[in-house]
């Protein structure tokens, strides 16, 4: 009986090991993930504000041609 039990302890023991190391697995591919998607919002974020600093631009040249027309309108008069 001590050989069954040893050999019934050695099953238990390997599944116990395989279980815990697919939940290693499963967090480190989690934390993975974690990552990619934080790296993209990051990602994200940069191109937003780049393209809120060229929008502001243009908007800052745009109105600085209608400043410079109203001006020329103005000095015409």
């Amino acid at each position: 009986m001590t050989d069954m039990n040893q050999m019934l302890y050695t099953m238990e023991n390997s599944l116990r090991l395989q279980n815990q190391a697919r939940a290693e697995r499963r967090a480190r591919k989690a934390e993975q993930e974690k990552k990619e998607f934080q790296e993209k919002l990051l990602q994200a974020s940069a191109s937003k504000i780049e393209l809120d600093g060229m929008a502001a631009k243009a908007k800052g040249s745009q109105d600085a041609v209608q400043r410079d027309q109203l001006l020329g309108m103005m000095g015409s008069m």
